[in-house]
């Protein structure tokens, strides 16, 4: 988490012009826009700045038109995410629904390869390879994100990871420059991705906007069948009822987040309006009116008894980002 932020901040600092370095920008600036309705936590304070681009090409326009030292924060579906109650500095830029390509660009009598642009949905990626007959993308269906994240974070579930059907991405830096890349330039782990220092001019900020992902030829009417019996998985062990950020914290290698939670009798442990789910552990749940402070208070004191009472430390996997709220 970073703690470096301040307090609270103004509506005076940068907005960039609606003129790129070679053209009009056509995308949406909103400004003082609230996230609540931008992530799945469905909590949390304002944006400073919004920007919704019309597809690739304006995201990187867009880019350019951005001083060097402004923050800029990615976010699909905001699944995976929490924006505390005093806001966000900088520029939040939106890309579920507009970073949407989605295409067959190769197949052959072994396989084939998709392209999937960061917006995305990860549901959708699997429903497009099985109607394509490629297997491989089905676990894509657990996944309540987009591509863009589950890049950043090597996303997974039942057994698979995002990576292990990766071909290449594409990035975007601060700069506004494009580039393609090999998941040899990157470490790659358990939820965790990260730019190895020699592959080469290395940004300190650069966002996955797409990926090429291959896959083997398969049976359409197989892949549905594991799709379905997936989701099914899924709305019978988790708390979709009500609104969540999936997956609190990574699994200790061994064992479960959720089984170390339950264990330490965490299950309907609340504060505020936030909860430890009674369906499953790992969860946090907005029982309705959970401000981010609750949440983050929820994760603090769910760390803090595994800890005490198993001797485990639990790693956080949701990211959390902002400034608290106001005295």
């Amino acid at each position: 988490m970073d703690m470096t932020e301040p307090d609270k901040f103004t509506a005076d600092s940068y907005v960039p012009s609606k003129e790129g370095m070679k053209g009009v920008l056509r995308g949406e600036m909103r400004v003082n826009e609230s996230m609540k309705k931008h992530t799945s936590w469905r909590a949390g304070g304002e944006a400073e700045r919004v920007y919704i681009p019309a597809d690739l090409a304006d995201l990187a326009q867009f880019m350019r038109t951005l001083p060097q030292g402004e923050p800029v924060h990615m976010v699909g579906l905001g699944s995976n995410l929490l924006v505390r109650d005093g806001g966000v500095r900088g520029t939040v830029v939106l890309l579920h629904a507009r970073l949407d390509e989605l295409h067959l660009e190769q197949q052959t009598a072994d396989g084939g390869l998709i392209y999937a642009g960061a917006g995305v949905a990860c549901a959708k990626v699997a429903r497009y390879a099985a109607v394509h007959a490629l297997a491989g993308a089905e676990f894509l269906a657990g996944i309540p994100g987009t591509v863009g994240g589950a890049l950043a974070m090597n996303a997974g579930c039942y057994g698979s990871e995002t990576w292990e059907i990766v071909e290449r991405v594409q990035t975007l830096n601060h700069a506004g420059q494009l580039r393609v890349r090999l998941p040899g330039d990157y470490t790659i782990g358990y939820r965790h991705v990260a730019l190895q220092p020699e592959a080469g001019n290395v940004s300190a900020e650069e966002w996955f906007v797409g990926g090429w992902f291959r896959l083997n030829n398969g049976d359409d009417a197989a892949s549905r069948k594991k799709i379905k019996e997936l989701l099914a998985r899924r709305i019978d062990s988790q708390p979709l009822n009500l609104p969540n950020a999936g997956s609190v914290f990574r699994n200790p290698p061994g064992d479960h987040a959720a089984r170390l939670i339950e264990s330490c009798g965490l299950k309907g442990f609340g504060i505020g309006g936030a909860m430890v789910s009674s369906k499953h552990a790992n969860f946090i749940v907005n029982t309705g009116h959970a401000t981010a402070a609750d949440i983050e208070a929820v994760i603090a004191a769910v760390r803090s008894t595994v800890k005490e009472q198993t001797g485990v430390e639990l790693v956080q996997e949701v990211r959390i980002i902002g400034v608290t709220g106001c005295e």
